[in-house]
């Protein structure tokens, strides 16, 4: 059984949402309503505005937040950037050596002490010493979730402060009570996204950032903020966002709708159960993680697409990840498939 089975219509078997995830009806057909607008000429643009506070307070009810505290953009980097840019020359960043670039390079290419370790090296090697640390919540290569709770703890008993990306876990994996300083989430994947559209939580308690991306959108009234000065950016987390991509956020903003609907608990339960099936079907202990890696022979992605099930391979492993779309059904096929 799937959940919301009247969403989605997958050409085979999808077990790839760590890549991309699936769009739901009702984002299509908004995106197809706007692209007709748009044909037409009758695109009103300040109505895109309440898609986008719709994505934003939906991320913030999925991070904790408040949706003031959440600003809006297109790339995880972009966001992860911003912190690199607010620390001082030479402060020390820990990071996990094996963690998605995104999250790595707009540290090591600042004038930062960037000390990489082993991710479950991670908690603790966080020393006073150590001034920001920035991770994944969950792996993007092989699925690996961190314990979010000791991690942040950790750093809040060395002074130091944390960046979380969810972008592999937000959307299957309850993160309502993450309390980190910076929460950065990309939501073309498990948040069924269009590319282009991304969210920064920020602590009001955490230091501020540096708007350097700040234009039009990030004004405290946005639509009398597109000609001339003075600087007048909104007093909010807002004063990062960065004009959006519109026909993306039309898309979104029904699609994390569909998502709070469905529940994240319920999804959680639904995803991590099915990732477990299949790992008993490969004579794997059970885990905690929608996405499972393990080793694969030169011709298994080959057999999965020939079979209609699409997978990805990462980091030398094939990776197969399992959403609310996905059914026992479709585990079934792909251990039979797998062999």
């Amino acid at each position: 059984m799937t959940l919301a089975p009247d969403e989605f219509a997958p050409s085979g078997i999808f077990l790839n949402s760590a890549t991309l995830g699936l769009a739901p009806l009702r984002s299509v057909e908004a995106m197809r309503d706007f692209e007709e607008q748009r044909q037409s000429g009758t695109v009103d643009a300040g109505g895109v505005d309440a898609f986008v506070e719709r994505g934003r307070a939906a991320f913030a009810a999925m991070v904790g937040r408040p949706a003031s505290d959440v600003a809006v953009g297109s790339q995880t980097s972009q966001f992860v950037g911003l912190v690199a840019a607010s620390l001082p020359a030479r402060s020390v960043v820990l990071a996990a050596e094996e963690d998605f670039t995104s999250v790595l390079f707009p540290f090591l290419q600042a004038d930062l002490d960037v000390r990489l370790v082993p991710l479950d090296r991670l908690t603790e090697s966080v020393t006073e010493s150590v001034d920001l640390v920035a991770v994944s919540a969950v792996q993007s290569a092989d699925g690996r979730v961190l314990d979010l709770e000791a991690l942040v703890e950790a750093a809040a008993a060395a002074d130091a402060l944390t960046l979380v990306d969810v972008t592999q876990a937000a959307g299957w994996l309850p993160v309502d009570t993450l309390r980190a300083d910076y929460v950065v989430g990309a939501g073309y994947k498990w948040l069924l996204g269009p590319r282009g559209t991304c969210f920064l939580a920020v602590d009001p308690s955490a230091p501020a950032l540096p708007a350097l991306a700040a234009g039009w959108y990030a004004g405290d009234d946005r639509w009398d903020s597109i000609y001339g000065p003075p600087l007048r950016l909104a007093s909010d987390a807002r004063r990062y966002d960065v004009s959006p991509a519109w026909g993306c956020w039309v898309g979104h903003a029904p699609a994390l709708d569909l998502l709070l609907e469905v529940g994240i608990d319920r999804i959680h339960a639904h995803d991590v159960g099915l990732a477990n099936a299949f790992r008993d079907g490969r004579g794997l202990g059970p885990g905690n993680s929608a996405i499972v890696s393990l080793p694969c022979a030169p011709d298994t992605p080959a057999r999965l697409a020939e079979a209609g099930v699409q997978a990805a391979v990462r980091a030398g492993r094939m990776r197969l990840s399992f959403h609310l779309y996905n059914s026992v059904a479709d585990v079934e096929t792909a251990l039979r498939v797998l062999g």
